[in-house]
Parts: C-alpha cells; sequence; structure tokens
C-alpha cells in the first residue's frame, strides 16, 4: 500500500512550515488556523519528510 500524508489537526498549531516548504502537498485552513493535506497520496517525499522534521508540533504523519 502506498504511503500516506496526514496531519493531526487537534495537534496543529498552524505554524505553516509545512504549507510553505510543500505548497503542493499542504494547504492553510484560515478560519480554522490550521494547516490540512490537499495532497493524502504524497508527492516529492524528500519534501514531504522536511516537513514532517519541521512540524514544531509533531502532527504530520507520512506512513
Amino acid at each position: 500500500m502506498a504511503k500516506q500524508v496526514t496531519i493531526d489537526t487537534e495537534e496543529c498549531i498552524g505554524c505553516e512550515a509545512c504549507v510553505e516548504l510543500c505548497p503542493d502537498i499542504f494547504a492553510f485552513d484560515e478560519e480554522e488556523g490550521k494547516s490540512h493535506v490537499i495532497k493524502a497520496e504524497g508527492g516529492d517525499e524528500e519534501c514531504i519528510e522536511e516537513a514532517v522534521a519541521s512540524c514544531p508540533a509533531g502532527c504530520i504523519s507520512y506512513e
């Protein structure tokens, strides 16, 4: 089974680091003040792994 990108929105602090790093994968919801995944099937693995590592809340998973 292919890897999927997910964000635990309960844990997201809305820093937008993931959106800045991978705008093709993540987007920011202004109303909720949190990021969300727009392409769950992923894309550039290096970019996604950098977003996972850069997330201060540790709420992004890629498995």
